[in-house]
């Protein structure tokens, strides 16, 4: 090339020699393309079989992929030799600018002349018209088929969870709210995972990979959720003992209230004041739980006093006369009306009669406000605390 710069410059023209010369690199621009395409394709195949191939022949595969990589570095070196060459000589070199970067995947400024851009555009375009005719039928079906079982599936899901919540609502089984919830959210996202991955598997992806992922992620998350499976953990003991239940009245992790709702993971209270409380399962678990309302029946206890100077007898007749004409003091077991403490300024008796469990403080509350009328009609006192002082005069 430089002989034609120089020949030029003396105004002697080879014009037959340029276009001899104009042919060789043309030529060469096509061989070089070719072996360069034939080392790429040797790359990719030899890739794919290194992965079937046993440990044995692995090696001489590894050798044979170091001189195919070699050859392709030279190869592809020289076709980029050639193409500046032949820029210089007005050659049409877009396609071979074209095959240099999908070989090496550098990005330089050639790539961005019209030309070039165009030719890999369509290349591009042409392999993806291509996967489209061949592949796009099938994977439509195959999407088709996907959503398919997953509509299958989320039918499926409602009726299980219809069977499942009649089945443990049965009074033979007495279950609680909690473990009822817990089948019943159990059968339907078993369903869920099962029709999912039946799903995928019609797709064609390898669920085994998936599988193993999912082990691998439930390790890092159990690290992660280590106080949260702890709840989970106690909520499923709160499950197989059921210590209270919805709608029971509890004092459990500090909070005394109504149950209203119960998870694995945390129970909802709803304090007198109207409050809505959430409490960790763990926190209620790992504390003392007290159910109110887990029995049918409580005694009430209270405690009332008199002066030392009234009539005993009479007192604890006037307090018997009101628990019994109570009416929602069961009978049996018998109230009890005792003395029970010679106080420092009272005789104190003990009054505990037995009531149905949610008439408790209406019986508390009546029965209080009747000791203090009648103790006030029968001339009864109630005494309460008091001091008196002495004033001494000391004459000077």
């Amino acid at each position: 090339m430089t002989n034609f710069k120089w020949l030029e410059q003396l105004n002697v023209k080879d014009e037959v020699g340029e276009l001899r010369f104009r042919d060789t690199i043309e030529k060469q621009l096509r061989l070089t393309s070719s072996a360069t395409d034939y080392y790429s394709n040797q790359t990719s195949n030899s890739s794919f079989q290194l992965l079937n191939e046993q440990d044995s022949e692995q090696a001489k595969h590894q050798l044979h992929d170091i001189i195919i990589d070699k050859r392709l570095s030279i190869e592809s070196e020289g076709l980029r030799y050639l193409v500046t060459i032949a820029d210089s000589l007005d050659i049409e070199t877009a396609i071979y600018k074209k095959q240099l970067f999908e070989v090496s995947g550098n990005i330089t400024h050639e790539i961005f002349e019209g030309q070039v851009l165009l030719e890999i555009l369509v290349h591009w375009s042409e392999q993806a018209l291509e996967w489209l005719v061949e592949q796009a039928p099938q994977q439509l079906f195959k999407l088709v088929v996907f959503f398919i079982v997953l509509l299958i599936t989320r039918s499926a899901v409602k009726v299980i969870r219809k069977v499942v919540a009649k089945a443990v609502k049965s009074q033979n089984l007495n279950l609680s709210h909690l473990m009822q919830h817990f089948f019943i959210s159990v059968s339907g996202n078993a369903v869920w995972v099962v029709g999912i991955l039946v799903g995928l598997s019609q797709i064609g992806l390898n669920l085994a990979p998936i599988l193993t992922g999912f082990g691998v992620a439930g390790v890092i998350v159990g690290f992660a959720l280590q106080d949260t499976l702890s709840n989970f953990a106690a909520g499923m003991m709160l499950l197989i003992y059921r210590p209270f239940d919805v709608g029971d009245f509890v004092f459990a992790g500090g909070v005394d209230g109504k149950v209203s709702h119960m998870s694995l993971v945390s129970t909802t209270i709803r304090t007198f004041d109207n409050q809505v409380i959430i409490v960790p399962n763990g926190k209620i678990w790992g504390d003392v739980i007290k159910n109110v309302t887990h029995e049918k029946t409580r005694r009430v206890d209270m405690v009332f006093g008199i002066g030392y100077g009234d009539d005993l007898h009479h007192a604890e007749k006037v307090l018997n006369e009101i628990v019994h004409s109570h009416p929602s003091v069961h009978p049996t077991p018998e109230p009890i009306v005792k003395v029970h403490t010679l106080n420092t300024s009272s005789v104190d008796f003990i009054v505990r009669p037995w009531v149905d469990t949610e008439d408790y403080w209406d019986v508390y509350w009546d029965i209080t406000k009747q000791v203090k009328l009648r103790f006030g009609q029968e001339g009864i006192s109630i005494p309460f605390p008091q001091q008196d002082v002495y004033l001494h005069t000391v004459s000077d």
